[in-house]
């Protein structure tokens, strides 16, 4: 019976997109740069990215008509067999498999055994720093403790034996075992994991030999399946309304003036480099405009309100991946008073329903959340532009390895969402709190100690701020709380943070976007609507004051990846990785609901809420 092998649309970019191992059915194939894929694709608009990321558009993977992607002449983004050794879980032989040997529709099977029985990929590859992945060479394995001239004198290399001991347990119990006539090597996988001089092939499993580079990075043999196989560089933008400059004619005139700046024109041609913000303080303090103004200007100038990414020169794409900043016109965007509908942006500003509400926590509560809008309506189109191995710092892989193309992978995604701001005067007074600036900047100490440092500065700006820290780690909060009341499961929700104190933001979306239906059933929205999201806000307050994990969790100084979380663990603050922008960084508990000597943002919500109830109760 030929089997279905599925990878859908929307998992062509995330988790399974170039470069990414895809485990199914027993078999594993790895995703092939975008230079392989079909020509019948299909075309994704955002202009808005494209000319952030410098690039000429975006495609996505065809959807499969029959599910078949294995078959012949059936479209969908390619993936091969991979890793190409394999061996059979009966005669424990060893088989290197290659593309000759393919028959569409059916999986591998063991030629020496009858029945014929399904062949399974080794567990372990080699990856490298410079991007690499590769099968390991289980031949120089097994005779890896000879003397080089003895293990020379054996000529055959494809003759192996993948054995395993009752005798032994854990990798020990495993062996390769060279079955060529007078030889006999053999080795156990008991130190397999690691560094043990082999050499990189200098190419990805997809690329020709004629595209191998002369790689002398060294190799880490690991699972296939490990974490750090694979590192996507993913961005996303949402599709909101083109800029458009102030009717009123004081706002024209002032237009007018900016134009007319000897520093107007530097700055249109500096947009992206490091003289930008120069150009624009000048400018600002000779005409007297705003960011917002100067926004819009450059929108209709250059296309796009934030800066362009350097494009790289020739004909390739850009030699590393563009970091952008495309928070500035989405926050215009849901702030604005009034904001037309569009087919892929409809929002509608909403409140607490707690106007004229003087009994705690409700009156407190309302006066320290600002803005709620509803987003009936979102669209967002997630783009890859390459991957890394190894570790986040690694070299970048562009999606395309051929650097041929001008174009990247992508999808479009339809959805619904929560938009809330934090009342600005309370967060600022509350920022301004020695115990907090002194909470954040040991976070900011760890973080300029990490290798994620440079990535995590497209996110939290260039110097981390109290407010980004609460602002994540209430929208994590808010995330899981929603799921106990909206329907949707955590890794459903996404969320977006604005917190950049040098853009005066002080909000976060949390948003749900499904990749295979034309939009979501309004759950979200309606957990927004007054006066559900008041009492859900209360009840998330209430349940982040504890976690099972406490104490230990709230006085923690440093955990999680490179020490960048405080208070924030699994059992309290953590969400799929896939909802959070960071990673599951950069969270501090404390600094939403207080301890640790540190005043929490809603911590007079908490106390008020507690007095309430025992007074009730009296």
């Amino acid at each position: 019976m030929s089997r279905r092998l599925r990878v859908r649309q929307a998992q062509t970019v995330l988790p399974f997109g170039v470069g990414a191992v895809f485990d199914i059915q027993g078999e594993s194939f790895v995703a092939t740069g975008i230079g392989d894929w079909p020509k019948q694709r299909q075309e994704v608009v955002s202009s808005r990215l494209a000319h952030q990321l410098g690039v000429s558009g975006f495609y996505a993977a065809p959807p499969a008509a029959d599910e078949r992607f294995d078959r012949q002449g059936a479209a969908g983004a390619p993936y091969v067999r991979f890793p190409a050794w394999l061996f059979c879980g009966a005669c424990r032989r060893m088989i290197r498999w290659r593309i000759a040997d393919e028959k569409p529709g059916t999986a591998p099977r063991c030629p020496g055994c009858s029945p014929t029985r399904q062949l399974a990929p080794m567990r372990f590859v080699q990856i490298c720093a410079d991007g690499h992945l590769g099968d390991v060479d289980w031949w120089f394995w097994a005779h890896s403790r000879l003397d080089p001239a003895v293990r020379q004198s054996c000529t055959t290399r494809d003759r192996l034996r993948f054995d395993v001991s009752e005798r032994a347990t854990g990798l020990e119990a495993l062996s390769v075992t060279c079955l060529a006539r007078g030889c006999g090597a053999s080795r156990d996988l008991l130190d397999v994991l690691g560094t043990h001089g082999m050499r990189c092939s200098g190419r990805n499993p997809w690329q020709r030999l004629s595209e191998a580079a002369d790689c002398v990075k060294p190799v880490q043999i690991v699972q296939r399946t490990a974490g750090n196989v694979y590192y996507p560089v993913v961005s996303s933008a949402l599709d909101i309304p083109e800029a458009e400059l102030p009717a009123d004619a004081g706002s024209e005139l002032l237009a007018e003036r900016v134009r007319a700046s000897d520093l107007w024109i530097p700055l249109c041609r500096a947009a992206g480099g490091a003289r930008a913000e120069t150009y624009r303080d000048l400018i600002k303090e000779d005409t007297g405009a705003d960011d917002a103004l100067l926004d819009a200007l450059l929108a209709e100038e250059t296309g796009i309100a934030s800066a362009p990414a350097p494009a790289a020169s020739g004909d390739g794409p850009p030699a590393g991946p563009a970091v952008p900043d495309l928070s500035r016109e989405e926050w215009s965007a849901f702030i604005a008073p009034a904001q037309p509908a569009t087919r892929d942006f409809a929002v509608r500003t909403t409140d607490l329903g707690l106007a004229g509400e003087t009994a705690e926590p409700w009156a407190g509560l309302g006066g320290r959340m600002g803005r709620i809008v509803l987003a009936d309506r979102l669209r967002e189109v997630r783009a890859l532009q390459g991957f890394r191995r190894v570790s986040p710092g690694s070299a970048f892989v562009p999606a395309d390895t051929s650097r041929r193309l001008r174009w990247l992978p992508a999808v479009e995604v339809f959805g619904e969402g929560i938009f809330l701001t934090l009342d600005k005067d309370e967060l600022t007074s509350w920022e301004r709190d020695a115990r907090v600036r002194e909470r954040v900047a040991g976070m900011r100490e760890d973080l300029a100690r990490s290798f994620q440092a440079d990535r995590l500065a497209a996110v939290a700006g260039h110097e981390l701020s109290p407010r980004f820290v609460l602002l994540h780690t209430f929208a994590h909060l808010l995330i899981r709380q929603l799921s106990f009341e909206s329907g949707y499961s955590t890794a459903s929700l996404r969320e977006r943070v604005y917190a950049r104190p040098e853009h005066d933001q002080y909000g976060v979306l949390v948003y749900t976007a499904a990749g295979d239906a034309e939009g979501t059933l309004g759950g979200l929205v309606q957990q927004g609507e007054p006066p559900r999201l008041a009492e859900t806000l209360l009840r998330m307050t209430e349940a982040a004051a504890w976690c099972s994990a406490d104490p230990l969790c709230a006085e923690h100084t440093g955990q999680g990846f490179d020490s960048l979380n405080r208070a924030a663990c699994h059992a309290c603050a953590l969400l799929p990785e896939t909802s959070c922008e960071t990673g599951n960084t950069l969270l501090d508990r404390c600094l939403v609901v207080g301890g640790g000597h540190v005043p929490g943002y809603f911590e007079p919500i908490i106390a008020a809420a507690r007095a309430a109830a025992a007074t009730a109760m009296e």
